[in-house]
C-alpha cells in the first residue's frame, strides 16, 4: 500500500489555510487512537506543573502534537525536529500564520546526532523510533538532552503485530511505506531495558490498540486508504463512509483506552531523568 500519494493529496488540500489545517488536526485527533492516548499523557503533565516548559517534539511531522501542546500549556516553549525539510517549511509557515511562531519552532534534524544538553523538560516522540536502526543513541541523545526530572513519552508499533496490523504511519502517512521500519514493533521489555541503560528511571509501558482498538483502526483508516489507492474517486465517498463508520470507532476507540490493554499493537511508554 503506497501513503506517499495520499499524504501528499491531502497536504495540498489542508495547507491552503490555517483554517483547514486546524480542521486537519482535529480530524487526526478524531481518528488516531494513538493521538487520544498521547494527549491523555500531555495532559496529566500539564496538570503536573504549573511551570513553563521546554519541549522537544522528536519527529514532528504535520505538527498537529506542537499545536495540541501550544493550546494546553500556553508557556510552553516548543521545538519540533523532523527529517523533512517541505513539512518543517510548512510547521513554521502555519505557527507564524496563527501567531504562535514566537513559542512554537521547527527545524531539520537527525535525531541519532540531535542533542542540546539539559534543555527539555518533556520530549516527545510518536511513532518514529520503529524507523531508526540505531535507537540506542537516540535513547542516549534524548537523557542528555533533558532535564532533571524531565519526562519522556514514546508512541511506537509494539512486537504484538505492530508493523503488520498495525501500520502506524499509514494513519497519518508521515512516514511513507511500511517497509521503511528497521524493526517489528518493540518488545515492552526490550524497550524498558534500553531506556534503562541510556539513563532513564520510572519506565512505564502500556499496550494499546488492544482487539477494539485495533478494529477501530481498520474502520477509520486501513479500509479509507485500500480503497483510496484503489481510486482517487473514494475521496468523494469518503465523508459518507465516515458517517457511517466513525460512530463505531470512536466507541471502540473508548473501550481502548478505558482499561487496560494485556496485549496490543501498539505501545505507550513513559520514562524520567532522575532528579540527583
Amino acid at each position: 500500500m503506497q501513503y506517499d500519494p495520499i499524504k501528499r493529496s491531502l497536504g495540498k488540500v489542508f495547507n491552503q489555510t490555517p483554517a483547514l489545517r486546524i480542521l486537519f488536526y482535529r480530524l487526526l485527533d478524531l481518528l488516531l487512537l494513538r493521538s487520544w492516548y498521547i494527549r491523555r499523557e500531555l495532559k496529566k503533565k500539564a496538570s503536573q506543573s504549573n511551570t513553563d516548559l521546554t519541549v522537544l517534539d522528536a519527529g514532528s511531522g504535520f505538527g498537529q502534537y506542537d499545536y495540541f501542546m501550544s493550546s494546553l500549556g500556553k508557556k510552553w516553549k516548543i521545538t519540533g525536529v523532523d527529517v523533512k525539510e517541505e513539512q518543517i517549511a510548512d510547521c513554521n509557515q502555519f505557527f507564524n500564520k496563527i501567531g504562535r511562531g514566537n513559542r512554537v519552532q521547527f527545524e531539520i534534524g537527525d535525531l541519532t546526532k540531535y542533542v542540546k544538553p539539559d534543555t527539555y523538560d518533556l520530549i516527545l516522540s510518536v511513532d518514529v523510533m520503529e524507523h531508526i536502526l540505531e535507537d540506542e543513541l537516540v535513547f542516549e541523545n534524548f537523557h542528555k538532552s533533558m532535564k532533571k526530572g524531565g519526562t519522556l513519552l514514546i508512541s511506537t508499533p509494539s512486537d504484538q503485530g505492530g508493523s503488520d496490523t498495525h501500520h502506524h504511519h499509514e494513519e497519518d502517512g508521515i512516514h511513507g511505506f511500511i517497509d521503511e521500519h528497521v524493526r517489528d514493533g518493540y518488545n515492552a521489555n526490550d524497550i524498558r531495558q534500553k531506556l534503562g541503560k541510556a539513563g532513564f528511571s520510572e519506565i512505564e509501558t502500556h499496550y494499546t490498540y488492544g482487539k477494539s482498538g485495533s478494529l477501530s483502526w481498520k474502520l477509520s483508516m486501513k479500509f479509507p486508504i485500500l480503497m483510496l489507492n484503489a481510486s482517487k474517486l473514494f475521496f468523494i465517498i469518503l465523508p459518507f463512509y465516515y458517517i457511517l463508520t466513525y460512530p463505531i470507532a470512536f466507541i471502540l476507540n473508548i473501550a481502548d483506552t478505558a482499561s487496560e490493554q494485556k496485549t496490543g499493537t501498539g505501545l505507550m511508554v513513559v520514562a524520567h531523568k532522575n532528579n540527583k
